[in-house]
């Protein structure tokens, strides 16, 4: 059985599925305590990522390959993913 936290299986997809340089997760999830995505189990995270792959993709691509890479963990274990999603030149 897999004993990882979840955030570290979503940080495990991510840098599999887009190869990060930079890849930040907050769980915000006791911001949004009593909150009815709260209530089902799911979690809030707050994610800053840059990889190469989002080069010249305009943001809704980029978020799709983010939901895509963590698809398996939404509406169950992620509630809420507020994304930020940078190509590295945009740095």
């Amino acid at each position: 059985m897999n004993q990882s936290t979840r955030p570290e299986r979503i940080r495990a997809q991510l840098t599999a599925a887009l190869a990060p340089s930079v890849l930040e997760l907050t769980d915000e999830s006791a911001l949004h305590a009593g909150h009815a995505g709260a209530a089902s189990g799911g979690s809030h995270f707050r994610l800053k990522i840059v990889s190469a792959r989002f080069e010249g993709l305009r943001l809704v691509m980029r978020h799709r390959l983010v939901y895509d890479s963590v698809h398996d963990m939404m509406h169950n274990e992620i509630h809420a993913l507020a994304i930020t999603a940078l190509a590295p030149s945009e740095l």
